[in-house]
């Protein structure tokens, strides 16, 4: 029996149509130097062309560096290092996680190790002043909390993180902590960021001095470190 083999068809775009909906099924053939310049011309004008998922990424990217740009700008009262830190500290995150500790209450621990002299949280709250501090820690001892979350920036601003905060005030205080709290200036305002003094393993605790002014009332420290003072004031 002799079977008519179809004619091959060609496709709008100039290459051939294959019956059988396979191109290895037809054995193998020759294309003519005509379709394959076409094909290239073709394929390199497809590449040459951005893809569509770039230039929905470019205003995102643009934003990204412009806003790092802003950071460079505005980035006073400390050195470049320190900018670089809080650009990383900004667009990644530290992963810690804040759980019972056996200092006191809640503690953050971190979740990944960390590298010595690094920015590792920064402490986050409302800006107030004096006046507003005192009232409020009167008030937070009349609705029974017992702890209220505020750290001193300079002798005009507290930030209070008791009821609007982040993990940074789950941090306790040791003898012989692992990290310690700046001050550093972005954009004309003052932040605390709390860096690593050594390296810190996964799951260890993050602690850093709370170098409160010495009073007649003690406050006693459970850190339980070689060297503990016995009080945190």
């Amino acid at each position: 029996t002799s079977l008519s083999t179809p004619k091959k068809k060609k496709r709008d775009d100039g290459m051939r149509e294959h019956v059988t909906g396979c191109a290895r099924s037809e054995g193998y053939y020759k294309i003519d130097k005509k379709d394959k310049l076409k094909y290239l011309n073709n394929s390199r004008a497809f590449a040459e062309e951005p893809p569509a998922d770039t230039q929905v990424r470019n205003p995102l990217l643009r934003a990204t560096r412009s806003e790092q740009r802003r950071l460079l700008s505005s980035f006073t009262g400390s050195c470049d290092s320190d900018l670089l830190k809080f650009n990383q500290l900004k667009f990644r995150k530290k992963k810690l996680k804040f759980c019972k500790s056996h200092i006191h209450d809640w503690g953050l621990f971190a979740m990944e190790p960390i590298a010595a002299d690094e920015m590792v949280i920064e402490y986050v709250g409302q800006n107030i002043r004096q006046v507003i501090a005192d009232m409020r820690e009167k008030r937070y001892e009349d609705e029974g909390i017992g702890s209220s979350y505020m750290f001193r920036v300079d002798h005009d601003t507290i930030i209070d993180a008791t009821k609007c905060g982040n993990f940074a005030r789950f941090i306790n205080h040791s003898c012989n902590p692992n990290c310690y709290a700046k001050v550093i200036t972005v954009e004309s305002q003052k932040k605390i960021v709390i860096y690593s003094k050594q390296h810190i393993n996964v799951n260890e605790e993050i602690t850093y001095d709370y170098k409160f002014p010495i009073e007649d009332v003690k406050i006693p420290c459970l850190c339980g470190s070689e060297n503990c003072r016995g009080t945190l004031n």
